[in-house]
Order: structure tokens, then sequence, then C-alpha cells
């Protein structure tokens, strides 16, 4: 059985089961494509299938182009990664952090530090003025105290209030930009002060902020003229034009009727970026906001393999590249990220987890793969010394990467390498 029925016998059991609607899997190794699978359905209740041009919502896997953003504008000279980020935000020159008070442990503070386990107990916090300033390199590497939207801790319940602003008023005029959203967030209490832990958050919006005031351009105008247009990425934005509009997979999620697993569509937003992602919006999320194919990311997956030039354009300098993708977070920091089940062996710089050490993980990696994963199931990674890159497109929401993007990734890893 070839390498294609293998991965299309998994991806059409998960269809059947209803784990997805459908999916399609892209793969190239040594810079030949070794593989192009799909299953299922794009729409299932218009019959479109799922294509090799298929749009998908990135959300988080945005961010690893966002950091490539930020590369461009560092190798210029534009943006040094140690300047405060009030240096292009000036909300963010007074800030403030939740700190433990003395005397008063984790286990009092209900574990907070592991994500989803407790309610964290605000009485035993104090807010404190920060004594290290957030400073771009924070952004890139999540450890600015920038939280996602939770009810869970007092910090993630002030973000989720900028969410619901951004919500209602989505719609509207009014709709907030990416700066108005980048100097809300400055105004919210962070989770703990910048450098000193790690948590997953809003830092990639907020690093679109920074590179507008560096580029003094708008956030998708930068990336259009100086990536994406060059790399040829012509479905890559942070909307979806008419034109296209039928080529945009639809969103699913899986429910449990009578006993039986069965799949509705959903059609809710999130992160303030809108589902259908009809019109260009005002806020252009570097943390979750782009669209794209398979074959668009490819060529950013394949641009990164070759240090930083693809079909005779030069984005990145081949030094710029290995910075951007040897990322490594210090020890106290990594405690932090160690929380993280299913990234066990992995560290986290740039936007991206990094392995470090493979025999830990849970999957079959190697030294030296970066990448990231998507809100909805997307899923990217690299491997330099193998020169491979595995690519998965799907649209299962709170998918992220789950049993089945493993299953699949182990298979063909075991299969290739």
């Amino acid at each position: 059985m070839s390498l294609k029925e293998k991965l299309e016998n998994v991806m059409a059991q998960a269809v059947e089961d209803c784990e997805i609607a459908g999916m399609n899997l892209l793969a190239e190794k040594d810079g030949e494509e070794i593989c192009y699978c799909q299953a299922g359905m794009a729409d299932r209740e218009r019959g479109i299938p799922m294509e090799r041009d298929t749009i998908l919502r990135l959300y988080s896997q945005s961010k690893p182009i966002t950091a490539a953003a930020a590369m461009i504008l560092m190798e210029r000279g534009a943006l040094d990664l140690d300047q405060p980020v009030s240096d292009f935000l000036p909300a963010f020159a007074k800030q403030s952090y939740f700190a433990e008070q003395e005397g008063i442990g984790e286990a009092a503070a209900g574990g907070s530090k592991k994500e989803g386990k407790g309610r964290e107990d605000v009485s035993a916090m104090e807010v404190r003025p920060v004594m290290q300033p957030m400073r771009v390199y924070d952004l890139l590497r999540m450890t600015s105290g920038l939280v996602y939207p939770d009810e869970t801790t007092a910090a993630g319940r002030q973000a989720a209030v900028v969410f619901e602003e951004m919500d209602r008023r989505l719609y509207t005029k009014d709709a907030m930009t990416t700066k108005e959203a980048a100097d809300k967030l400055a105004g919210c209490t962070l989770a703990f002060e910048p450098g000193s832990s790690w948590r997953y958050g809003t830092s990639a919006d907020v690093l679109g902020a920074v590179i507008e005031a560096a580029s003094g351009q708008r956030f998708g105008e930068f990336l259009e003229k100086e990536l994406l247009g060059p790399l040829g990425m012509k479905d890559t934005a942070f909307w979806v034009p008419r034109e296209k509009q039928s080529r945009l997979a639809e969103t699913y999620e899986t429910v449990t009727e009578n006993g039986k697993k069965t799949l509705l569509r959903y059609e809710g937003n999130n992160l303030a970026v809108c589902n259908r992602m009809q019109n260009p919006p005002a806020f252009e999320s570097g943390g979750a906001g782009l669209s794209s194919t398979l074959d668009d990311y490819m060529r950013f997956a394949r641009m990164l393999l070759r240090e930083g030039t693809l079909n005779g354009a030069r984005i990145l300098k081949p030094a710029t590249v290995r910075y951007m993708t040897g990322a490594e977070l210090m020890e106290y920091q990594q405690s932090a990220f160690n929380h993280w089940i299913g990234l066990e062996g992995f560290s986290y710089g740039n936007l991206m987890r990094i392995c470090k050490r493979p025999m830990q993980a849970g999957i079959f990696a190697a030294e030296g793969e970066y990448g990231w994963d998507g809100w909805l199931g997307t899923y990217f990674a690299n491997f330099p010394k193998e020169k491979l890159t595995i690519l998965m497109g799907i649209q299962k929401r709170d998918a992220g990467t789950f049993a089945l993007t493993r299953k699949l990734r182990n298979l063909l890893v075991a299969e290739v390498l």
C-alpha cells in the first residue's frame, strides 16, 4: 500500500466517524512533492468536496507569518527586539501585573499556572507596577504576560472584556483597528511581569500593531508588499473576496446526539475574526486573522527551508531564518511552557514550537523541527535537517493539534524519515 493510500484511509475513516467533515494534506521532501491527499467535504450542505485550492481559516497558524514580518524589519534595522513595546505603542508605557502575595503559594492561588486547572484565587494576588518593561522579544516568545480571554484567571477575564467590545463593534463603521485593539489590551493587567514566565496569548496581535508603527504601513499592506506578494501567496489574506468565497471551507463541530457522533455547521466568530471573512477587516489579527491554502502556505514553508529565498525572491537572510527557527525559552520560562500537554520535548520562540529533545515528545519528532497549528485544525511542521514539510487543512471547531493530526503525522514521518 502506498503512503498516499495509507494516509487517505486514515482520513476517510475520520470522515466516516464524524471526527471531521473533510481535510487535505500536503507534504514535500527535498524540494519535491511526496504526497497530496484529500477526503470529505469542504461544505457538506452544498456537496462541495475538499480540494487542493480550498481556502482555510488559519487562526493561530497566522503567527509564524507575523513572526517573519518582524524578522524582515529586524534585519533592516527598523525593529530592535530589545526595544520596549512602548517605543512603538505608548499605551504600554505604564503597566501592572498580578503577583502572588508573599507567603501564599501556587496551590493557594488555585494552581493557575496549569491551563484550565481550577480558578485563580484573586484574593491571593496583588497588582504591582512592572519593573521590567515589555519588550518586542517578549511578544515573539509569549513571555509578555498578555493572555487570551478566559474565565478562570483575572487577567483572562480582563482580556475577555476587550474582545467582547471588539465583537460588539465588528460589523459597524466603528470596528476596532489593529492599533486600537493593542491599546485596549495595554490597559489590561498582565498575568505576570514581562519576561518572568510564559503564557499563550495576544502577543502576536500586539506585534501586528508594532509592525504597523515600525513600518508606517497597515499590517496587511506590509505583509502583502514584503512577504505574501513576493512569495506568490495569492490566496493568503485577512479576508476572502466574493469571487473566492465558494472556495472557503465551512467550519463544523462534532457533537453527540442520542449517543451518536454527528457534525453541525459552526458559523460563529472567534477572537474578533469574522467567520465569513467577506470584507477587509479593521482589525488585522497577527495571531489569528489570515486565511490561506495548502499550496500558498507551502510557499512560505519552502522559503524558510531554503533559508529565506524562493523563486528568486529574497525575503529573509539565512542568518535571520536560523535565528527565527532556532529559538529557545529560558529555563524559568520553559517550566511554564512545559504545562502544555502534547508539546513535551519542544520549546517556543518567534511564535512557533521548536523541537529540542525529540525523545521526550509524544510523536515521532526530529531535533530542530518547528511550526504551529490553528484553532480549527490547520497544521504546519518544517523539518530543516530532513528537508521535509507537512501541512494539513481542517476546519473543525476547537481542533488544534488533536489525535487525527498526530496519527497522520506519525504515519508520514515513520514512512519518509
